[in-house]
């Protein structure tokens, strides 16, 4: 498993898309749905269980730390301005 971060904006939703169009890897997206989020973007993952969405802000230490421990991801992919 793989974790996205601003995994709901143009292009953390298309590297989440392309990612499980060419992978079996599970992706965990985290994603605030500030402005710039679109989940209309993964329509197309709804029901798919290799992609699990969580409504959050990654400036949430208790939930990232809680996602971390129950998920285990291998890498962070980071979409998130600096």
């Amino acid at each position: 498993m793989i974790l996205i971060t601003g995994g709901a904006g143009f292009i953390g939703a298309n590297f989440v898309l392309d990612w499980l169009a060419g992978s079996q890897e599970p992706v965990l997206n985290l994603d605030k749905l500030t402005y710039a989020g679109n989940l209309e973007t993964l329509a197309s993952l709804q029901g798919d269980a290799r992609h699990t969405f969580v409504q959050g802000d990654i400036g949430d230490g208790e939930l990232v730390a809680g996602l971390l421990t129950r998920h285990q991801p291998r890498a962070i992919v980071n979409f998130l301005p600096p």
